[in-house]
């Protein structure tokens, strides 16, 4: 099956692939090559070909993330291997040059899914002097250390939205009762769904670089770099491309002396307003009014491109159900005013079973325009994305027609999983009937994995509902007003960009 069969019909009079989206300084800060890169497109694979890095560190482990817990198993199916902590422990006892650093937000003992204990009382594990445990404390009230990286000798790099965590771990089957998705503590929960990308060579030193500099930002000191022989590309993993450039985009706050960096909020904002055929998004939000407008925007042209969304329907939490929640169904009823010409699709992921669908947490954040671009990281369409937490993505704009065709495959994967249809079912589906939403809502009459938004009705509000300017603000509040320096009556000042 060829991508010109696959294209909606609607877009045929403008099949030539977007280019030129990425501008190092503008939406990105720097384009590397990678020597070998490969999508990992769930936690379950991560993972395992995170342990196979591991083993094969020689001077340096760096983790850095917004929350991390060392009882987790990178292996769930393999009953006897090791928790994380303890076989790090092992890993530096038998390697007398290795060490490992990790760095997690100051904030994940209080919002974290991990054990307090892991953070804040060092376990046996960590009882090694090449082993360093830190909490970052370095960011503006309110925000969040929210980058999920993972460097091996500065070979290799792991950047996505899976942190190294409870409640993380799962297949890309997402089956209902899987008895491996368990916690630490005995607890099973439901599936979720998310996904990281490993790169080798010079993307993987520049990934390295963004480590080191948040570790010298947090802890005042300098990692220097590290030279290593050898490959630690994990053993038998097929890369999905290879010489690859691959951009690496930050979100950055102002703080301190550090001015702020918006990378990615302007890489999703051009990279949206060049689609041409079709955007598909995976998000854990959907709710950056942003975003909205520029999809808005390419929906009301008559040749603009589809648009396919895939969130959770029910959020985790009493505040992400406030304001994520509420944001993200006024987002949706935008797009659905917007789309004049019936190429929006927001949908809900479920796994079915004998009992009933059950809800899958969507916690992924994924972006494809025209099987030319991919963009996967740790940053969420919401506000706090683009100006106040601390983010890193990485992104792949194809220069050729094969990096085109395995952009294109993984997008076929990934959807057709999400519907429980093969991915030449539904290359077949999409060519016959000229459309990814037609050929969704035909496979999916069977009552397979996506449901549309029924719950959100086109009638209503589309605005931020009240208070998304404190509770998901795109930049840090001044501490002035925080601790009571406002003069009564004035409003929140937001910190100079």
């Amino acid at each position: 099956m060829t991508e010109e069969a696959e294209r909606p019909a609607v877009a045929e009079a403008r099949n030539e692939p977007a280019a030129g989206i990425l501008k190092p300084g503008r939406n990105c800060w720097r384009i590397a090559k990678a020597s070998r890169a490969s999508l990992l497109p769930d936690a379950a694979t991560y993972f395992a070909r995170l342990e196979q890095a591991f083993r094969q560190a020689e001077r340096s482990i760096l983790i850095i993330g917004w929350d991390f817990d060392g009882r987790i198993h990178l292996c769930p199916e393999d009953r006897v291997c090791l928790p994380l902590g303890p076989m790090l422990r092992e890993l530096v006892e038998t390697r007398p040059d290795l060490h490992v650093r990790i760095l997690v937000w100051s904030l994940a003992v209080v919002h974290g899914p991990s054990a307090t204990t892991e953070l804040l009382i060092n376990p046996d594990w960590q009882e090694h002097p090449r082993i360093t445990v830190r909490l970052d404390h370095e960011h503006p009230i309110y925000a969040a250390h929210h980058q999920k990286i993972v460097c091996v000798d500065d070979q290799v790099a792991f950047v996505g939205g899976i942190d190294l965590t409870v409640k993380r771990w799962d297949t890309w089957r997402h089956k209902a009762g899987d008895h491996r998705r368990i916690d630490p503590d005995g607890h099973d929960y439901e599936p979720v769904h998310d996904m990281q990308m490993i790169v080798e060579g010079d993307a993987a030193r520049a990934v390295a670089e963004v480590a080191k500099t948040r570790w010298k930002r947090a802890l005042d000191e300098e990692l220097p770099p590290v030279a290593a022989a050898g490959t630690r590309w994990p053993d038998g993993l097929v890369p999905h491309f290879v010489d690859t450039d691959v951009a690496v985009a930050r979100t950055l706050p102002v703080w301190r002396t550090h001015p702020p960096v918006h990378e990615i909020g302007t890489l999703t904002l051009d990279a949206i307003s060049a689609a041409k055929r079709c955007i598909y998004i995976e998000a854990q939000y959907f709710a950056n009014f942003e975003v909205a407008e520029r999809l808005a925007e390419s929906l009301q042209r008559p040749d603009g491109p589809e648009v396919v969304v895939l969130m959770s329907r029910v959020l985790p939490g009493k505040f992400e159900q406030f304001i994520m929640g509420r944001n993200r169904d006024r987002v949706l009823r935008r797009l659905m005013q917007a789309d004049r010409y019936k190429r929006f699709g927001g949908y809900h992921t479920v796994s079915p079973s004998p009992k009933g669908d059950v809800e899958i947490l969507i916690h992924a954040k994924l972006l494809i325009v025209d099987d030319q671009f991919l963009r996967v990281g740790s940053a969420n369409l919401n506000n706090r994305s683009v100006g106040l937490d601390t983010e890193c993505d990485l992104a792949i704009e194809a220069s050729t027609d094969q990096q085109r065709e395995v952009i294109a495959r993984l997008r076929r994967e990934l959807l057709a999983g999400h519907l429980h249809v093969s991915p030449d079912e539904l290359a077949e589906t999409t060519r016959r009937l000229g459309s990814t939403i037609a050929a969704i809502r035909a496979l999916g009459k069977g009552g397979t994995g996506l449901h549309d938004f029924t719950t959100v009705k086109p009638k209503g509000p589309t605005g931020p509902v009240f208070g998304t300017g404190l509770l998901d603000p795109k930049e840090p509040l001044s501490e002035r007003w925080w601790w009571g320096g406002r003069k009564k009556g004035q409003p929140p000042k937001l910190a100079p960009s």
